[in-house]
């Protein structure tokens, strides 16, 4: 504790990036997961970067006379406005899952069947939160959870601080412009092969309702639709979790060229 009240300043500016970080990241900004418990996590992730983050730049502002004034706090809303930045990218990357669940939920006829959904925190067919699942026990599996916050939000400290953030703010539109494009460019990805599908499907039982009236295939069709579409995602759910891996992967290699590019690398 006396560690860290002789750095307090520094202290703060860590907490800042790491508590709102957390408050973005998918899973953690659930308001199921208590308001301390984030706190908790924050403050045990910024007393252990303390001895690794390096804040000269911000040296002149955190002396005895510049510490807790208005600059200082005005840098600590920066360093949040940082945590926000990194968290909120993240979340683009699963929101390219969950759009593709809308995607393929709205060609099964789940559209109306939409559920408050605890991880996107909007209303969200159940294909959209079926993905979004998915996508997090993959996250977690394959260690990258481990990689944000060891590696990357370590790297971020290095990489970027208020002023950086400021002179390359171009980078920072590139930055997320490119991230709503892989989203959509991913959704539909993702979602093809079933749309494709069951598109065929809608076809073949419309030209057939009209040879037949009496067969009455529309209303058939939609459980058809369901058992096929649940036998595709059966069977290409392999690859589904390969083509996962790669977008967080690309996600990653984005965010570290962003690094590279606005404070000279990780």
């Amino acid at each position: 504790m006396d560690y860290i009240l002789s750095k307090a300043p520094v202290f703060l500016l860590i907490f800042a990036r790491c508590f709102m970080m957390i408050m973005t990241l998918p899973l953690f900004s659930m308001r199921s997961v208590p308001r301390i418990a984030k706190i908790a996590v924050s403050g045990y992730m910024a007393y252990f970067l303390l001895s690794v983050v390096d804040f000269s730049q911000y040296q002149n502002f955190l002396g005895d006379d510049g510490a807790f004034s208005l600059i200082f706090l005005l840098l600590v809303l920066g360093e949040g406005l940082i945590g926000v930045i990194l968290g909120f990218y993240i979340t683009i990357i699963f929101s390219a899952f969950s759009s593709a669940g809308q995607f393929t939920a709205f060609q099964m006829g789940f559209s109306a069947a939409s559920t408050y959904d605890a991880l996107a925190q909007i209303e969200n067919p159940l294909m959209g939160q079926f993905f979004n699942f998915i996508a997090i026990l993959i996250f977690f599996q394959t260690k990258w959870f481990q990689m944000l916050f060891f590696r990357g939000l370590t790297a971020s400290y290095s990489a970027i601080n208020v002023f950086s953030l400021i002179a390359g703010r171009e980078n920072l539109v590139k930055l997320f412009l490119s991230g709503l494009s892989n989203l959509f460019a991913d959704a539909l990805i993702i979602s093809l092969p079933l749309m494709g599908t069951l598109l065929l499907i809608t076809v073949c039982t419309g030209l057939l309702s009209k040879a037949a009236p009496q067969m009455n295939l529309l209303s058939e069709g939609f459980p058809i639709m369901i058992l096929v579409a649940f036998f595709i995602i059966m069977s290409i759910l392999p690859n589904l979790c390969d083509f996962f891996i790669n977008s967080f992967a690309t996600g990653f290699s984005d965010l570290e060229h962003f690094f590279v590019q606005i404070g000279g690398g990780m």
